[in-house]
């Protein structure tokens, strides 16, 4: 029965920042694609886009889907070779959510700034 215990949302939030990633990169194929239209093509437009604070508030998110992940990773990793990883799997989750928010307090200083002056 799910009760919505720490494993149960750590397997959320990888996967969750599995997709984000990965929809990530699909756009960054898709935006290096639009060079191939020239100087005048769509591609000024969509460099414009990463501009505005949408965008910068999603990059916010995928650093941070990013950190955890890789972090949540090498939790996963502990836990499948460890005999003590399994155990302490709790403790583990709680020091990957404090090591990405250690790791996203820069970015936030970095992007912020920039949301709240419009650039």
């Amino acid at each position: 029965m799910y009760r919505g215990r720490e494993g149960q949302w750590a397997f959320v939030l990888h996967r969750l920042s599995g997709v984000a990633i990965a929809l990530y990169l699909l756009l960054h194929v898709v935006d290096i694609s639009l060079v191939m239209y020239g100087p005048d093509g769509p591609f000024d437009r969509f460099l414009a886009f990463y501009h505005k604070w949408p965008f910068r508030i999603g990059l916010i998110l995928v650093m941070a889907g990013v950190a955890y992940h890789a972090l949540n990773g090498l939790r996963i990793i502990v836990m499948d070779f460890s005999s003590w990883g399994v155990r302490y799997q709790r403790i583990l989750w709680y020091l990957v959510l404090s090591l990405t928010t250690l790791i996203g307090i820069p970015v936030l200083f970095k992007v912020v700034p920039e949301i709240l002056a419009g650039s």
